[in-house]
């Protein structure tokens, strides 16, 4: 803009802005306006008055050589040449006189601030904002548009510093759950480390005693060779022995024979008087004598170190017993070593676990949002705050919105005398065909609970063999888990431990995972009671206040049907989806379920096949749609174990071969 335009502007700049009329413009043929502004006759171009009365003004941007930087540290050596420069700029272009009064104004407000406070960002702000002020009222021609951008960045600041008020408090509860976490994680580890250490030292004993025991069998054997070597070379002696005392035998007795012809051929009075005979008897019997005298000597020298039969047995049990303790040693240390892998594993997972808790941190501190008053929910309830409080008692925030909805359902429903009839169109089921007013009886759930428990007893009571197998089926294995728990608990008062709780649920349940029996013991241990710890396993059976099945019920409920739709879906990916035969049935039975015994399978395949037993035999395929459509009608679980037995799969295939 040119020095002209200047006097256009307001010459001071003040808190108090006075405004100074501007005469009617004057045209003149070559385009220029003539007015008066303040007694001052002016001239100025047409397009420049197009900048004042309706235009912002065409000043270039690098005439600006002083534009407030407030945040920017003084020119350093490198920087002479911009001062240059914008000095340059300056004498070229000058700047208009209102900014140049609005920069000083900016600059004196800056300087003046006290930086060292806590909000000196709000105190920055506040400058600029006056500053901005001005600029809207001597600018009346974008006051509104420019207003209205203001008056935006005023609401989102005042909205900016409301949602950092209300996430101050989440910061501080982030804060003492990492701290919590890290210090649970620090635990786990230290638990570890001594778990690591013990094992380490237990490991490092067994080993010294399997070498010890190594050591003590390579003695033992090198005992016993020496041993069967030497009894070895004694039988054989013996044997020789043996031999040698035969033949000794047979020439005396061959000699004797020989005595008694020769006695006999001779006469008796020459027999009785002959010396000869008797000097020859003498010294055979001397030579004789000499010859066991040797060989009792050579005995004794031969046997001196000879080990007792009855020694060498004891010897030889004492070897197995130290085999047998080998054995188990060895075993023990095989169970160590897996046991030591799976704390390994262990850790590995409570490593990921920290890892995706660090995550829920990140996200809960990214989308978390206040949590709602839900005592404002007793003004809509009936019975005011004390029945919310005793229908919120313990309940998460999920469970509080079924308990409200139902609540409001039921006033609702209540409130209505009348239910208009749906007809009597085929696509209604048949107990809903009515047409005209229904006369609303306002039953309560637990009403409509004893209802159907009375409808069901009559049923029962008429045809022993219920259709609905289902509810058999869990009303059984309830009966059976309290009787169990009832036989357990020995003093009567209706109170177990955790550790004797959770052995019956072991024996009832054999077949659960580790994880089925965590849930069901979480919601035993939410019934602990906290002065004696133990758990009133009757109150698990209760039903709630509105006839509904309580917590722990619906929890066996809904695993008994997961275990059900997990067996047959292992059931059907066995089958495949060609039609079925029953000895095809019978076979994949056997494969997912090898501990099931003949009648059970017997039933399973009657109950698919919708047959009795003895027309099976007659039976033609069926699709695998229907077959499983009477399969989830029925009964039907796991009776063992999901592992596969070769000997009873062989056996089976041998009977349907037959």
């Amino acid at each position: 803009m040119t020095s002209n335009a200047e006097t256009v502007l307001p010459p001071v700049l003040t808190r108090t802005r006075q405004t100074f009329p501007i005469s009617k413009p004057i045209s003149d043929e070559e385009g220029n306006v003539s007015y008066v502004y303040d007694g001052v006759h002016s001239k100025i171009n047409k397009n420049l008055l197009h900048s004042v009365t309706g235009n912002l003004s065409t000043w270039p941007a690098y005439g600006a050589g002083q534009t407030i930087l407030p945040k920017r540290k003084p020119c350093a050596g490198t920087d002479i040449k911009c001062h240059r420069t914008a000095k340059e700029n300056a004498n070229t272009v000058s700047k208009p006189r209102y900014l140049e009064q609005l920069e000083s104004y900016l600059r004196r407000e800056l300087q003046s601030l006290d930086l060292t406070k806590v909000n000196v960002q709000e105190l920055r702000l506040q400058p600029y904002r006056e500053v901005f002020e001005y600029f809207i009222e001597d600018f009346k021609t974008y006051k509104q548009l420019l207003s209205a951008i203001k008056n935006e960045y005023e609401i989102t600041l005042a909205f900016q510093r409301e949602q950092i008020r209300s996430l101050e408090p989440l910061k501080a509860m982030l804060v003492s759950v990492s701290e919590r976490c890290d210090k649970k994680i620090q635990e786990i580890r230290e638990q570890e480390r001594l778990e690591v250490k013990t094992l380490k030292i237990e490991k490092f004993n067994l080993l010294k005693v399997i070498d010890k025991m190594k050591e003590e069998k390579s003695s033992l054997q090198a005992q016993i060779s020496k041993l069967q070597e030497e009894l070895d070379n004694t039988f054989l002696m013996y044997r020789n022995e043996c031999d040698a005392r035969k033949l000794l035998i047979s020439d005396i007795n061959e000699l004797k024979y020989q005595q008694e012809d020769y006695k006999l051929s001779q006469d008796p009075q020459e027999q009785r008087e002959d010396p000869v005979t008797l000097a020859i008897a003498l010294r055979v019997a001397r030579t004789d004598l000499t010859n066991t005298q040797v060989l009792l000597n050579k005995m004794i020298a031969d046997f001196g170190d000879v080990v007792p039969r009855r020694d060498f047995e004891n010897q030889e049990k004492n070897l197995a017993a130290c085999q047998q303790k080998l054995t188990l040693l060895q075993k023990d240390f095989s169970q160590l070593q897996s046991e030591h892998k799976s704390l390994l594993e262990i850790n590995q997972q409570v490593l990921q676990q920290r890892d995706s808790f660090c995550m829920e941190v990140d996200e809960m501190q990214r989308s978390s949002t206040p949590r709602p008053t839900w005592e404002k929910s007793a003004d809509v309830i009936s019975g005011g705050l004390p029945r919310w409080s005793q229908l919120s008692l313990g309940k998460s925030s999920d469970q509080l919105v079924d308990v409200l909805l139902t609540e409001l359902g039921t006033k609702i429903l209540k409130e209505k005398d009348v239910f208009p009839g749906m007809g009597k169109r085929e696509n209604i089921p048949y107990h809903l065909r009515h047409e005209g007013p229904v006369k609303n009886l306002k039953l309560s759930l637990k009403d409509v609970s004893n209802l159907l428990k009375e409808i069901w007893k009559e049923k029962m009571a008429i045809d022993q063999q219920v259709e609905e197998n289902l509810y058999s089926a869990l009303l059984h294995i309830h009966t059976y888990l309290l009787k169990e728990l009832t036989i357990a608990d020995s003093s009567n008062d209706g109170l177990l431990t955790r550790e004797q709780f959770r052995l019956q649920l072991e024996k009832v349940f054999p077949l659960k995972s580790a994880n089925e029996m965590q849930e069901i013991l979480d919601i035993a241990d939410s019934k602990i009671n906290p002065e004696d710890g133990n758990i009133p396993y009757k109150s698990l059976f209760t039903e709630e206040e509105n006839g509904r099945p309580s917590h722990f019920i619906g929890m066996l409920r809904n695993q008994f049907l997961a275990e059900k739709k997990q067996y047959l879906k292992e059931l059907r990916n066995k089958l495949g989806n060609k039609n079925v035969k029953p000895e095809e049935l019978k076979a994949a039975f056997l494969s997912v379920d090898p501990t099931i015994d003949d009648q059970t399978l017997d039933k399973y395949v009657t109950q698919a096949f919708q047959v009795p037993k003895d027309q099976l035999e007659e039976t033609s395929p069926l699709s695998p749609t229907l077959l499983f459509r009477h399969l989830a009608a029925g009964d039907i679980r796991r009776i063992g174990p999901a592992a596969l037995v070769e000997g009873r799969l062989n056996e089976t295939k041998a009977k349907l071969s037959l």
